[in-house]
């Protein structure tokens, strides 16, 4: 449809002036912007979605050319809030900030009745595990490809960071720097350590390029 070419091309111009789910419920980590792959020498996909969000990318392509254009001419008077006719850099970065913490808080809503079991307004550390690792704690071996206790380990850690006033009950607040730590201060120091826990494979606390890399290039 031409509103994509339409859209990242408007894009361009201003810039230039997770793991295996349980049987029950998967792990919910850090959605990101876009689920197609990101790589710009192919196409834009991924831009188009980020910066529309998923469900308004797929409605941008089923509609015809000129009602695409009409909507993207919408998107762009509500970006450009001085109102001189132009959208400056700043204002593209307001926008995507605006777009990415939309899509948190829908991320977050679309989560919330899964786990908030008894429907009190709160999501405790039980009723997430439980929802997330209910097979696995049925069943120790239901599925031994995956380390399902480390997995659920390194949640409850992130959880009790998360988790402020230390009750293992998240409110909304909570519940979302547990689902988005990257956004929030004072989930920096987790964000690092499972980095670093992901990539230092000898464990010896530093990365070298071979583990940065992966062992796949040096085959």
């Amino acid at each position: 449809m031409m509103v994509r070419p339409l859209l990242m091309c408007f894009v361009l111009c201003v810039v230039s002036g997770s793991s295996k789910p349980t049987d029950r419920k998967s792990r919910v980590h850090d959605e990101p912007l876009s689920h197609l792959e990101h790589d710009d020498n192919k196409n834009s996909d991924y831009d188009h979605e980020a910066f529309l969000g998923e469900d308004e990318a797929k409605a941008f392509d089923n509609l015809p050319p000129e009602e695409s254009k009409r909507r993207l001419g919408i998107i762009v008077d509500k970006m450009d809030t001085n109102k001189d006719g132009f959208v400056s850099e700043d204002e593209l970065k307001d926008w995507i900030k605006l777009a990415q913490r939309k899509h948190i808080s829908d991320s977050v809503e679309h989560q919330w009745s899964d786990f908030d079991l008894n429907n009190d307004g709160h999501i405790s550390w039980d009723e997430y595990k439980n929802v997330t690792y209910g097979s696995y704690l049925e069943d120790p071996q239901v599925d031994t490809e995956y380390d399902y206790s480390h997995m659920m380990a390194r949640d409850e850690r992130r959880f009790r960071v998360a988790d402020r006033n230390g009750d293992l009950i998240a409110d909304r607040e909570e519940f979302t720097a547990f689902l988005h730590p990257e956004d929030h201060e004072h989930m920096r120091d987790i964000v690092v350590q499972e980095t670093m826990e992901d990539i230092d494979k000898d464990g010896d606390g530093f990365i070298d390029m071979k583990e940065y890399i992966g062992e796949r290039h040096f085959y």
